[in-house]
């Protein structure tokens, strides 16, 4: 999107957000901002028209994912999806948040004819057009959905999609905990705190001690998304790939910033309020939470390990035998510890079907969520 596109639309959104803010007494929570700010219709960060999804800024894009990095991760990721739909008996997979169709368009070409019918559930009509684009060879299998069915059946991945849904802040002034939210003044948005009921998670029951300053985040939509899924869901299998950490990492008193960043130009900040709908926000996925209301709501918890244990168990290393230098370099920023290797991980939760995953042969870590 030009610069000037840019701004209107950032000087639209910001109208939109300060009537919501008005509407609601002067502070909004900063869930329901990020609401707007990612997925307002027309204006939101993902419902808009500029480019989010590329492996160079000159692109005119603002980060990659492993599926533009490299198609060795739809390979590797393929194994897996294949296995669990013959587990499933099930000739059907669902994406969410399917981007710009790279993986949903890798995906297909390397499982062919296991399956008959891709299912996308995305709610930005931009990016929609853009992958009907992109898979414009299978549109005879694909179709797009903007809510889920009352029961469904089938396959689901989930590669980045966690991490965009929106959060709860928490700050601790050092003697109560307050929810902070956006109020509007002068014109521009800023952080108002309010005293809450709401706290971190705790260990056995235990509250852990915070240092004053502390500022962290929940992840009441991501839970309550597979808590929903799990109820909709008559068989089948969910496999989500993300940034984030368990619990007792997630909230480890080193960690007092909490994780909220934002994307822009392949450069990271940590200004969610500036610039809004030119940027993405994301929080890192408590990936405890998300297992634990999954399993409550009726899913299995079949696997959880890091990205780079997941896609060798997947065979990936066996791909790159006699690839050239360029595939190899972008196969290793999968891999590695210090770029997607670890910070990434695979949730593995399965409903209906009795399996072992493949990519979870070599280093499951379930006991660590």
């Amino acid at each position: 999107m030009p610069d000037s596109a840019s701004a209107s639309v950032s000087t639209a959104l910001s109208r939109l957000i300060a009537r919501a803010i008005e509407g609601n007494g002067g502070w909004l929570p900063f869930d329901r901002y990020m609401a707007l700010a990612l997925y307002a219709p027309g204006l939101g960060y993902y419902a808009n028209t500029s480019r989010k999804f590329g492996r160079m800024p000159s692109s005119g894009s603002d980060f990659v994912t492993a599926p533009e990095l490299s198609p060795l991760f739809a390979r590797a990721l393929a194994r897996q999806l294949g296995q669990a739909l013959t587990a499933c008996g099930s000739a059907e997979l669902w994406e969410f948040g399917a981007g710009s169709g790279a993986l949903a368009a890798q995906l297909l070409g390397e499982l062919g004819d296991r399956v008959q019918r891709y299912t996308i559930v995305d709610l930005s009509g931009a990016l929609r057009s853009r992958q009907r684009e992109r898979l414009a060879p299978h549109l005879a299998k694909v179709r797009w959905a903007d809510a889920l069915p009352e029961t469904m059946q089938g396959v689901i991945v989930g590669n980045e999609v966690l991490d965009a849904m929106p959060v709860q802040l928490l700050h601790f002034d050092g003697a109560r905990w307050h929810e902070r939210g956006v109020a509007e003044e002068r014109g521009a948005f800023v952080w108002r705190d309010r005293p809450t009921a709401l706290r971190p998670p705790t260990t056995d029951g235990v509250e852990r001690a915070y240092e004053p300053g502390t500022t962290t985040e929940l992840h009441a939509q991501s839970e309550a998304f597979v808590a929903t899924l799990a109820d909709r869901l008559i068989r089948g299998a969910a496999f989500f790939i993300d940034y984030g950490f368990p619990e007792a990492e997630y909230y480890h008193v080193q960690r007092s910033g909490g994780t909220l960043m934002c994307h822009r130009a392949h450069r990271a900040d940590t200004d969610p309020l500036a610039d809004v709908g030119t940027k993405d926000i994301t929080a890192h996925v408590d990936f405890t939470a998300v297992a634990l209301a999954a399993q409550q709501a009726g899913f299995d918890v079949i696997g959880y390990t890091s990205q780079a244990r997941f896609l060798m168990s997947c065979g990936i290393l066996e791909m790159l035998q006699g690839a050239d230098l360029q595939t190899t370099a972008h196969a290793q920023k999968l891999l590695t510890e210090h770029e997607m290797g670890e910070l990434f991980k695979v949730l593995a939760l399965a409903k209906g079907c009795d399996f072992v995953p493949l990519g979870f042969s070599d280093g499951d870590r379930r006991h660590t969520l």
